[in-house]
């Protein structure tokens, strides 16, 4: 099985996420992260979505995307031509004594601090997965009340492919 990351540009219209997911699951292939959000230009958006399969499968997901009436652009986003990052909320039980350990782990990571109550603190990290990964890993000691991921998002580098609207 093989990861694939799009890059989708898209009009801006009403129940596009419902008509790209029910894409997908009309055909039963996977989404294991779905992001989007307005680009520059309000009339479109821009939606990552990271999937898997094997190569046929692949190529039929990017041609059934390709045919789906709002679409302006797909492209493909690999590793050594882009950039892509994550955004995590981590809601930690955190007393008074285990706070200082808390802020070092944060900040070994380049993270924030978003919020604190007297038994618990909400810390931000955005990055790739697997940086994601470890930060979990350093929190083991600590329990984990609620975490929430955004999907990974991410553009190609250079200005080769970029769509001029």
């Amino acid at each position: 099985m093989e990861t694939k990351v799009l890059s989708i540009l898209v009009e801006n219209t009403p129940g596009l996420t419902s008509r790209i997911s029910g894409m997908f699951s009309r055909r039963g292939y996977n989404i294991d992260s779905f992001s989007a959000g307005e680009t520059a230009d309000p009339k479109y958006t821009r939606v990552t979505i990271v999937t898997h399969g094997d190569e046929l499968i692949l190529e039929q997901i990017v041609k059934q995307v390709r045919k789906l009436c709002e679409v302006v652009d797909v492209k493909e986003l690999k590793p050594s031509t882009s950039v892509t990052r994550e955004l995590m909320l981590v809601k930690i039980s955190a007393k008074n004594t285990d706070r200082q350990n808390v802020l070092t782990i944060v900040n070994i990571f380049h993270g924030k601090v978003v919020d604190v109550t007297h038994d618990s603190m909400v810390l931000e990290i955005t990055g790739h997965q697997d940086k994601l990964q470890s930060f979990l890993d350093m929190l083991g000691d600590y329990d984990i009340l609620e975490l929430a991921r955004t999907g990974l998002t991410g553009l190609s580098r250079g200005t080769e492919d970029v769509v001029i609207l």
